[in-house]
């Protein structure tokens, strides 16, 4: 057997690359994220010492980075299949990523806070939309015959991004909050180096994976190669200029708000035009009609989930008794918990919805989406309950962040693995690309305002914040599970 036939556990030896690659790169992305809140709030005064913005500021930034982050998968996505190729993206992605990281932690040699900390965010969020499409593709790259064999593979690469998401804040935390906040950033860099070393390292074993297939001549690929550079320096200089001005008029919590409104307006424009005007079939526009609510819902959804980093976060760090003995928990620490769930519950998930189908009780599409809305607002009422008589003389059981995470991990569970699978079975023949693209913004969108929502932790307190989400959630969770049966009619044959 050569090299490049060798198996790991039965599967590809090329998927233990992507695995180790994409664990190291969760690990780096959850590990920062577990520190991000908590640096930017923390007094600039203190023994470790942040940057001392206001949770309103502080949230805002957490929305438009996690925002960016699943927006430039997009054309991470368009460079590798036209420019690099996956292999090479996911190389390229990986060393700005760590190069950010590093950047984060700059003050450590004496160069400036905030500056180097927000260059290190824009690097972070350019290099996660070059790797983070295109190593997924390639995991399907290693498997050219597809089948159960291909779900197998995936459902073992989707344990590699949860252990780095349970490791990841651990660490990081560890080092962030007990000791300096640029060491934790540091680490995360550290763990990145690691996955782009055991990707050079294995990339032997990927075969063919990831390498460019546009099918263009020599010329006409440097042709295109230089065009993408000009626009990508373009770009980027009217995104720095614009960035300039726009910082100095508006705040933080202001440009949020006009993003998001923005890509709404923009979504109700695009689905519009496809309804009416792109000449599809009467089943292809109902089935249109369905990608977008259920786009509606997931943006509901991804803007409570995403309270994890921020709200919840402060909640942890603020208002939850962390005392074992004479040592207190990282705060960060918590931000474990939903990784630990999903790897416990992933199979259990997975076995349950063979088992429903095998007596035909498997519930639809438009049902999993309402039970996954339910889940997530039933852990908010928990942590509202919890949170009520909560203060800083008062501090609570970190069980109730527990059992909330445990009751958000069972929503996810229900809505998130089912949506990509979902828009592959509605959208139009020509369009599943574009239809990818929507679910990323849909879930991009709700990041945004799940900062701008976890701002409000400044005016209000936690149980009203927390009641408010659970209560519009569980709101869109029970008109969901109404209307499904005509959603369901509307999706024709799919399931």
């Amino acid at each position: 057997m050569t090299d490049v036939e060798k198996k790991w556990f039965g599967h590809p030896r090329g998927l233990a690359t992507l695995f180790f690659t994409e664990m190291w790169e969760r690990f780096s992305y959850y590990g920062m994220r577990a520190l991000l809140v908590l640096f930017m709030t923390a007094a600039t005064m203190e023994e470790n010492p942040g940057l001392g913005f206001s949770v309103g500021k502080a949230a805002a930034v957490y929305g438009f980075y996690t925002f960016f982050v699943y927006v430039l998968a997009l054309p991470g996505g368009w460079v590798a299949d036209n420019i690099w190729g996956q292999r090479k993206a996911v190389f390229v992605g990986g060393c700005i990523i760590a190069a950010g990281h590093f950047m984060m932690a700059g003050p450590m040699i004496g160069l400036p806070d905030t500056p180097t900390f927000f260059l290190g965010l824009a690097l972070i969020v350019i290099g996660t939309g070059l790797l983070k499409p295109n190593v997924s593709t390639m995991v399907g790259d290693l498997y050219p015959e597809g089948g159960a064999r291909r779900d197998a593979g995936f459902s073992i690469f989707y344990m590699g991004i949860n252990l780095g998401a349970f490791v990841g804040p651990i660490l990081t935390g560890l080092l962030g909050e007990g000791y300096n906040w640029h060491w934790g950033f540091s680490l995360a860099g550290i763990g990145m180096v690691l996955g782009l070393i055991q990707y050079r390292l294995g990339e032997g074993y990927l075969q063919e994976a990831g390498m460019i297939k546009t099918g263009d001549d020599e010329k006409t690929h440097r042709r295109k190669t230089y065009t993408f550079y000009a626009v990508a320096v373009g770009v980027l200089a009217l995104l720095v200029v614009g960035g300039y001005f726009l910082i100095r008029t508006f705040s933080a919590e202001e440009l949020a708000r006009m993003v998001g409104y923005a890509v709404i307006a923009i979504a109700v424009v695009y689905f519009g035009y496809l309804i009416l005007f792109a000449g599809h079939t009467t089943l292809e526009k109902k089935r249109l009609v369905v990608i977008f609510w259920l786009f509606i819902l997931a943006a509901i959804f991804w803007s409570g989930f995403e309270q994890a980093g921020s709200s919840l976060n402060l909640f942890a760090a603020d208002f939850t008794n962390r005392m074992i003995g004479t040592w207190e928990v990282p705060a960060s620490w918590l931000q474990s918990v939903n990784a630990l769930f999903i790897i416990i519950l992933a199979p259990v998930f997975g076995s349950i919805w063979v088992f429903l189908a095998s007596i035909r009780a498997n519930p639809s599409i438009p049902v999993k989406f309402a039970l996954g809305l339910l889940g997530l607002a039933a852990g908010f009422f928990v942590i509202a309950w919890g949170a009520a008589n909560a203060s800083a003389e008062n501090l609570v059981s970190p069980a109730w962040l527990v059992v909330m995470y445990f009751l958000h991990t069972v929503g996810e569970l229900c809505l998130s693995p089912v949506g990509l699978s979902s828009i592959t079975k509605l959208a139009p023949r020509g369009r599943v690309g574009q239809m990818m693209g929507v679910w990323f913004i849909g879930a991009a969108l709700g990041n945004l305002f799940a900062g701008l929502v976890a701002g409000r932790l400044e005016q209000l307190p936690p149980a009203d914040l927390f009641g408010a989400v659970g209560m519009i959630i569980g709101g869109a969770g029970i008109v969901a599970l109404v209307v499904f049966k005509p959603i369901k009619k509307l999706m024709g044959d799919v399931e």
